[in-house]
């Protein structure tokens, strides 16, 4: 039941990835107890996490500019911003900025796809998985406008934050992060 439900969730992510412009509903579908939020894939650590369990690291008040990515490995505009994240995440490091990339890649994937990616890309950013097949709850908490389509971004202080839902090149990233520096 548990794998037919991923493949629902697959099927409806996928058409609404990869700036899928279309308003559809995403069917609701539910899942079982997620497993420990850790687990090594041979040498690279994932932390896995449901919506509940990200919530809380989408709205820290700790003083810093958090730029979260949500993208996945077979998003190929995701794959190709991807430098631009990491790039502005060694710039800006010491001006209290921090990225966070959010993995929607497929459990199943983990090992052969998601995994492999981080390491011969040598990601310096902290990867997450966002594991909740329940993105009719989520999609609409994290931005009330998000359509579902990745790539998508969030950059958020203690006293704001910016949603797009598009592509950035290096310069548009960085001015979207230059409206939260002071």
């Amino acid at each position: 039941m548990l794998m037919k439900l991923k493949l629902v969730f697959i099927a409806v992510l996928t058409l609404l990835s990869c700036n899928n412009q279309k308003k559809d509903t995403v069917k609701q579908v539910t899942s079982e107890a997620l497993p420990e939020n850790k687990a090594i894939y041979n040498d690279v650590e994932l932390e896995i996490y449901d919506y509940d369990g990200l919530k809380p690291l989408l709205s820290k008040n700790d003083g810093k500019i958090h730029v979260i990515n949500f993208w996945a490995t077979w998003c190929k505009p995701c794959v190709k911003e991807l430098p631009y994240f990491e790039q502005l995440g060694a710039k800006y490091k010491d001006k209290n900025v921090e990225v966070l990339l959010v993995s929607l890649d497929f459990p199943h994937q983990y090992e052969s796809k998601l995994k492999p990616f981080i390491k011969e890309r040598d990601l310096k950013s902290k990867v997450l998985v966002l594991d909740d097949p329940d993105s009719n709850r989520w999609i609409p908490q994290i931005n009330q406008d998000w359509s579902g389509s990745i790539p998508a971004t969030i950059i958020i202080n203690d006293e704001k934050s910016s949603f797009y839902e598009q592509s950035f090149n290096y310069t548009e990233l960085e001015e979207a992060l230059k409206k939260f520096l002071n």
